[in-house]
């Protein structure tokens, strides 16, 4: 819409000074001559007006306003101060082909020449003040609208480029979040239906335990599925903990908990716990440990959270399927502010830890 009505504003400028040589009732010649000097100005500030023009070489530009400048200063031999009109459209290719101040200097200068065109044929005051002002307006207007179209189909390219952007944002959340939600209730349900398994006949009362706890499992997990879908919610830490203790316990692992870090924001909360889940999920599913240790302590305003276990099978094995989940959680703590780092240790333990702010959004003390 915005192009067609610079098309259209154009169009009009252009048949002014037709109308005015119209007026004067010219011969065949002359008026054929008029009519093409101004289709081609017309077409010429057409092509000015698109966005791949003004990308030109210099060359290339100084071509076509050089020829657009004899078009429109050699027919005032013949057509008088009739044409003056044309300078106007002229000023407004200056402005979009050529960088300022150069631009609105040559811009000035046309308009100079027309009133001085004007001046020296002796024209009333009033035509001498009419003139130049025509050709300001028009190349004014010109620019402005193009300039003004250019804007409109920057903005729609922008908000095309930001609903991509967020389809893709969420397509990696939606992903993000199953993996870091669903991933653990799996493994967990998996590992007690293993331990039922063995439990069903040599001790039944224990697997009936074990199928309670599982029917448990499975409704978070069927909980968490609805959520993924509309957004990640909420965690705690400490209840984390706890479910994960209940689970490493389940697989025989002796579990060292201590959860001493208070009441945390929420965003924190959530993306300590995520972390939590995603290292616990992976020491059921990659290694053999016979004991780990889980802890959260807060230093003055850094929260670290610490996991550490002994089960290490592939030292260079990255987090979660793919490598996917130490990218999940180092992406959920960067938002908040804070870093995730594992890796095996001098000790032979296999160590996640993770730090964050006390408030989401702060610079940790080992970032500054």
């Amino acid at each position: 819409m915005a192009r067609i009505i610079t098309i259209i504003v154009l169009c009009g400028y252009t048949a002014v000074p037709l109308l005015e040589v119209l007026r004067d009732d010219p011969p065949l010649d002359l008026l054929l001559m008029c009519l093409g000097s101004a289709s081609a100005l017309f077409f010429l500030q057409l092509l000015h007006s698109s966005p791949r023009a003004r990308r030109w070489t210099a060359p290339w530009k100084t071509l076509t306003l050089t020829v657009q400048s004899v078009l429109t200063f050699l027919p005032f031999l013949w057509l008088g101060i009739t044409w003056a009109g044309m300078g106007g459209i002229l000023g407004s290719s200056l402005l979009l082909m050529l960088p300022a101040p150069l631009s609105w200097f040559l811009f000035a200068l046309v308009a100079a020449v027309i009133d001085g065109y004007a001046f020296a044929l002796r024209l009333p005051a009033v035509t001498e003040l009419y003139t130049p002002l025509t050709t300001l307006l028009t190349g004014l207007v010109l620019y402005g609208l193009t300039r003004l179209t250019d804007l409109v189909h920057e903005v729609h390219s922008a908000r095309t480029a930001l609903a991509r952007m967020a389809v893709a944002q969420e397509r990696m959340r939606f992903s993000r979040d199953v993996h870091d939600l669903l991933g653990y209730s799996l493994s967990a349900i998996t590992l007690k239906c293993e331990l039922i398994h063995r439990l069903v006949v040599t001790n039944p009362a224990r697997a009936q335990e074990e199928v309670t706890a599982v029917l448990g499992v499975s409704r978070q997990a069927l909980a968490d599925a609805r959520l993924v879908a509309r957004s990640y919610r909420e965690m705690s830490l400490s209840e984390e903990a706890e479910s994960a203790a209940t689970v490493l316990a389940a697989a025989d692992i002796r579990v060292t908990l201590d959860i001493s870090c208070g009441r945390l924001h929420p965003a924190v909360d959530t993306a300590l716990a995520t972390t939590l889940r995603e290292g616990v999920t992976n020491v059921l599913r990659h290694s053999k440990a016979q004991s780990c240790t889980i802890t959260a302590v807060r230093k003055d305003d850094t929260v670290w959270l610490t996991l550490v276990n002994d089960g290490v099978v592939d030292k260079d094995r990255p987090l979660g399927p793919g490598g996917s989940g130490l990218s999940n959680l180092a992406a959920r703590l960067g938002a908040i502010g804070g870093r995730v780092t594992s890796g095996t240790r001098r000790d032979g333990r296999f160590h996640l830890e993770a730090h964050s702010p006390v408030r989401p959004g702060a610079i940790c003390p080992e970032h500054r």
